[in-house]
C-alpha cells in the first residue's frame, strides 16, 4: 500500500511540474464538447466539430489562458548564461609516512594463541518463563 501511495504521489508531482493538469482539464472538455454537439449530430460529425477548433467552449478558453500565464512566467525567470570555461582546481594532499619499521615496534601488540580452550564452558540456557 505504501508503495502505490509513493507511486502515485510521484506520478500527481511530476503531472503537475510539468504543467499536465492543463492537459487533463483539456480532455474534460473536450469530452463535454463531444457529449454537448453529439445530442444534435451523429457521433462522427460532433468529433469533427470539437477537433474542428474554429468553436472553443469556456473550459477549452481558461486552459489557453492558462497555459499561457504559464508559458509568460516561465519566460520571466532569468537564466544566467553558463559560463564559458569550468575550471576545476584539484590539489592532492598526499600524505607521507616516512619513519623507519623499528620505530613502530609495540604499537600493535602481539595477539596470543586463541583462548578457547582456557575458558569456561558458557552458562547453561537461561531458564525458561513458566506458562
Amino acid at each position: 500500500m505504501r508503495r502505490r501511495f509513493s507511486l502515485v504521489l510521484t506520478l500527481t508531482a511530476w503531472l503537475l511540474a510539468t504543467g499536465g493538469q492543463w492537459d487533463v482539464v483539456q480532455t474534460f472538455g473536450w469530452g463535454r464538447m463531444i457529449f454537448t454537439y453529439s445530442q444534435s449530430m451523429p457521433l462522427l460529425r460532433a468529433v469533427e466539430q470539437t477537433f474542428r477548433g474554429d468553436t472553443l467552449c469556456g473550459v477549452c478558453l481558461a486552459v489557453q489562458a492558462a497555459k499561457q500565464q504559464q508559458q509568460s512566467a516561465d519566460a520571466k525567470v532569468p537564466n544566467p548564461p553558463a559560463p564559458e570555461k569550468i575550471f576545476l582546481a584539484n590539489t592532492v594532499h598526499v600524505g607521507v609516512f616516512a619513519s623507519a619499521a623499528f620505530a613502530c615496534t609495540g604499537l600493535v601488540p602481539d595477539w596470543p594463541a586463541p583462548v578457547s580452550a582456557e575458558r569456561s564452558a558458557p552458562p547453561g540456557p537461561p531458564p525458561r518463563r513458566l506458562a
